[in-house]
């Protein structure tokens, strides 16, 4: 049973002695110098105003969960895709009853306006 896990082992190892090597390296031979220009965030080369504590609204995590869970459900038409000659008229039609129900899915959301963004 050794045998099997030991390349599992030194790949392990090895990318922890790497990782651990590299930052222990550029912390040892990096550049050490602090200006209040380096210690701002950076983005989009802005000079960022107001707080980074800001409130994100409830309809951009309601998007971005049905995003996901679409997402993940389309998703498996691929394995259908790929068995779909053996699966014949069966696999046909229980994969037009999934699409169905997805296609339900997303006439409610879009009725009930969630993916309207205000």
């Amino acid at each position: 049973m050794f045998e099997t896990y030991f390349p599992l082992a030194v790949m392990i190892a090895a990318a922890t002695v790497i990782g651990v090597g590299q930052l222990v390296l550029s912390h040892l031979l990096g550049r050490k110098s602090k200006s209040p220009k380096k210690l701002i965030p950076y983005e989009c080369g802005v000079d960022p105003v107001g707080s980074a504590r800001e409130r994100f609204p409830v309809k951009y995590y309601l998007i971005a969960m049905l995003f996901i869970i679409f997402d993940i459900e389309v998703v498996f038409l691929f394995p259908w895709a790929v068995v779909y000659k053996q699966l014949a008229l069966f696999g046909f039609i229980e994969m037009a009853i999934f699409i169905f129900i997805l296609f339900v899915g997303y006439v409610y959301i879009v009725k009930k306006g969630a993916l309207l963004w205000e």
